[in-house]
Parts: structure tokens; sequence; C-alpha cells
């Protein structure tokens, strides 16, 4: 193929509305696994924590400990649906060789990156208002700012599908994105206050949460339920903003020049 690979339209026709539904239409064939499953191990992460802890925590002096942990969990499943579905796209098109069929419609380098993304913000939205829907059940405390915790929420997702383009991109192999998700997300993902407010930690601990940029996703987003956070939302705006931008036009870069596409 003439390189670059994904520079150019060519002719008046796009491929990416046939992207993006094929994106949309991957996870949702197979919902089952691709959302009710994660709701499901998020339900079980909360009725675990709200039988041990529900009683002998409260967080920000006034929020029970159930009540804190709802967005907390919804935001670790959307970062984690939202990784998944450009990654395992990507390299289940590289492994079965189908890839190239992807490729060759009249697609900018823009319109791919941006299939990707929004797809996978989509399934990432899709899986936290289901795990808000069914921690109902427990907890009918009103958000306090949906704006925020909308806007924390987009850019978390979309940080997360550019990272799963990222990895899908460079990993040639299933056991080589399993390394990526496993020594990167997960830790990441966990180690970002989901089930604790950093305040409770050591200082040395403090410290290393906020340079943990996920930190700030869930704190922001958890100002958007109560309107307490741990920082300022206007600060974790500006970090989850900052680093979206970086990855934006890393993963733009790489698609540009066709990274690992030709072979």
């Amino acid at each position: 193929m003439s390189a670059p690979l994904l520079s150019a339209r060519v002719g008046a026709g796009s491929g990416f509305p046939t992207l993006l539904g094929k994106e949309l239409l991957r996870f949702w064939k197979v919902s089952f696994q691709t959302i009710a499953a994660p709701v499901i191990t998020a339900l079980l992460y909360l009725v675990i924590f709200a039988q041990v802890l529900q009683d002998r925590i409260q967080v920000y002096g006034t929020v029970p400990y159930t009540t804190f942990l709802i967005p907390g969990l919804m935001m670790m499943s959307m970062l984690q649906n939202a990784f998944a579905n450009p990654s395992s796209s990507l390299i289940q098109s590289r492994v079965t060789g189908n890839l190239v069929f992807v490729l060759l419609p009249p697609i900018s380098h823009r319109e791919f990156f941006s299939a990707y993304v929004l797809a996978a913000i989509v399934r990432g939205l899709a899986v936290g208002t289901c795990v808000w829907l069914v921690s109902l059940y427990f907890n009918v405390m009103p958000i306090q700012h949906p704006l925020w915790a909308l806007v924390f929420a987009v850019l978390s997702c979309a940080i997360m599908a550019i990272l799963g383009l990222i990895a899908g991109l460079t990993s040639e192999k299933f056991d080589q994105l399993a390394a990526f998700q496993n020594f990167l997300i997960m830790p990441a993902t966990f180690l970002s206050g989901v089930f604790y407010s950093v305040h409770t930690l050591p200082t040395l601990w403090q410290v290393i949460s906020h340079w943990n940029p996920l930190f700030y996703t869930i704190d922001g987003f958890r100002y958007g339920f109560f309107g307490v956070a741990d920082v300022s939302p206007w600060q974790s705006l500006a970090v989850v903003a900052s680093v979206f931008l970086v990855l934006a036009i890393f993963a733009l870069q790489l698609l540009g020049r066709g990274y690992k596409l030709r072979t």
C-alpha cells in the first residue's frame, strides 16, 4: 500500500459512518458480555462493600460509604470498558487478518480515530448508566452537579478509548494487550480512589495518587455527585483535559503515519 495509510480522503464519500456503525454494532451484538457482565461485577463490589463497611465509614463527613462508592464503581466500569472496546477490536482485526477491510474504505486518519473513540465512549457511558440504574436500589441521592458528572464521564471515557486505540495499534498479540491491561490500566484504575478517599491515605501514597491521572477522573466525577471532592473540580478538569489532548495528538500522529497498519 502507498504510505501513509489513513492520510487522505478518496472521492466524495467517507467510510466514517460505516466504521462507527460497525464498532457500535460489534459491542451491542454481544451486550451480555460487554454491558451486562461489567454491571454485574460492579454490583457484586457494591453488595460486598456495602455489607462490610456501610456502618463503619463515612466520607467527607456526611456521605455514607455506599453512596461514596457508587460513582467510583461507575467510573471504574466506564474506564475499563472504554479501553476494551477499541483495543479488542483492533487486536482481533489484526489477528484474524481482516484489518485490511477497515483500511480500504475512503476514510482519513481523523475519521478512523473519531469512529473508534466515539464508539468506545458510547459503550463506556452505556455501562456507567446501567451501573447507576442498578445502584438506585441502594441509594437515591440526587446528583448535585449533573453537568460536571457528564463532562468528566465523557472526557474520561475518551482518554481510555484513546489508550485502547494506542494499545490496539502497538500490540501484535493478545498477550501483549493483556500485559498493557494488567500492568498499566488495572493498577491505575484500582489505585485512583475507587474504593477510598485519598485523604485517608498516608502522605506518601497521597502524593503518588496525585500523579495518577485517573484519580482526577474519579474525583471530578464524584464532585458531580456530591458537590465535594478531594481536589478542586477545576484542577481535575484541567488535568483530565490536558491528558486527553496529549493522548489524542499522539494517537493521531500514529494513525497519520499508518503505524503498524501496513504490516
